[in-house]
């Protein structure tokens, strides 16, 4: 079945193009770079996984019910629409809430793939270039992942979201080699951490629990990346160039939140954009997971050094401004040991199949002797 056969809403355009600029650097210098990416580089390709077998695609998913989602947490909560809805509305509710919250990771996927293959043609530094080589397989596999679970659990998709979409063209088109980096790295990926960590922790489906670990624990060392190179390149810019970039971080970061609302699903449930938007701005679920998707952008951004008055007072604005002071290595660290820890469990679990499947044809093999 072709993919297009499974969207909610059919996509505006079967292949997006985006005009690229800006120039493919070579650099000749094979000399070592510096040692913090090198480090990452090999870090990078000793960490290669294969989604087909890490991940347990045996495990079963209900479709109408892939997240274990409370009812408190579905924006249609407590309206009189709710009221209205059976049992089985409410599953389907579920079901294109969740497909449509992965279609957003699986489009945010291939974007990071591709800004992750410009970079390897624009950064001028090749230390840089090796390691985003890695991440765009990393990107790959992530899609790859994403694509499997949303047609083989969910079997439906929902199309790259106007916002999301807004800021990937806006990243890619522009010349700037750091552009990518700052779009991608800290803004996208940041935002997508955050969200893929309040499913992970939340979720008591074992399929998608282990999806988003495994998945973070790549995307900890690119969010990494991103903050050595950018904090080596912003301390020589510039206070004109800093504030544009701030500003394209402001922008950014307004879309992202704006993003995040899913008024299309309610919009396939018959209910009006503009009502659809009201009553999703209504729901302190919402407000809640908005505040928690800026944990890992805000501090980094600080940390690369973008941190002006205008990009404060709008991070004041958006009430997110204290999550600056978040100590982001140590968010980073669990992630990687969450996906650890559930690698040592499945692990122990194989282990133990295997003991009791020999225990079990030695006992039938001395009842056949004896």
């Amino acid at each position: 079945m072709s993919t297009h056969d499974l969207y909610a809403q059919a996509p505006r355009e079967p292949v997006w193009q985006v005009p690229a600029t800006g120039a493919a650097r070579f650099n000749w210098d094979y000399d070592d770079g510096r040692d913090r990416l090198l480090a990452l580089y090999q870090k990078g390709k000793d960490k290669q996984w294969d989604g087909a077998t890490r991940i347990d695609w045996d495990l079963e998913v209900d479709p109408y019910d892939p997240l274990g989602t409370p009812d408190e947490a579905m924006s249609l909560h407590g309206t009189r629409h709710w009221a209205k809805l059976t049992d089985k509305d409410k599953g389907e509710l579920r079901r294109h809430y969740t497909s449509w919250q992965f279609s957003q990771f699986l489009h945010g996927e291939q974007g990071a793939m591709i800004c992750a293959a410009r970079i390897v043609e624009s950064v001028p530094d090749l230390d840089a270039k090796f390691y985003s080589a890695t991440q765009t397989m990393d990107e790959a596999r992530h899609a790859e992942i994403y694509g499997r679970f949303l047609h083989e659990k969910i079997g439906m998709l929902y199309p790259i979201n106007d916002n999301l979409q807004s800021l990937l063209g806006d990243t890619l088109r522009d010349s700037r080699w750091d552009m990518p980096y700052l779009g991608m790295q800290v803004l996208i990926e940041g935002l997508a951490l955050a969200a893929f960590g309040m499913i992970r922790d939340t979720t008591d489906k074992p399929l998608p629990k282990q999806i988003l670990a495994y998945v973070m624990q790549d995307e900890a060392r690119h969010v990494a990346f991103g903050r050595m190179a950018l904090r080596d390149y912003y301390g020589q810019l510039s206070d004109a160039e800093l504030r544009e970039r701030e500003e394209f971080v402001i922008e950014g970061c307004y879309l992202m939140r704006d993003r995040l609302r899913g008024v299309e699903v309610l919009e396939n449930f018959g209910i009006p954009k503009k009502e659809a938007e009201e009553l999703s701005e209504q729901s302190e679920f919402l407000h809640l997971f908005r505040k928690l998707l800026f944990s890992r952008i805000v501090p980094c951004v600080k940390d690369i050094g973008l941190w002006g008055e205008r990009l404060q007072k709008a991070y004041l604005d958006m009430g997110v401004f204290n999550l600056g002071d978040s100590n982001l290595d140590l968010l980073m660290t669990q992630d990687e040991e969450i996906a650890e820890a559930l690698d040592r469990e499945r692990f122990a679990a194989e282990e133990r199949a295997r003991v009791e499947e020999v225990e079990t044809a030695i006992a039938e093999g001395g009842a056949d002797a004896a």
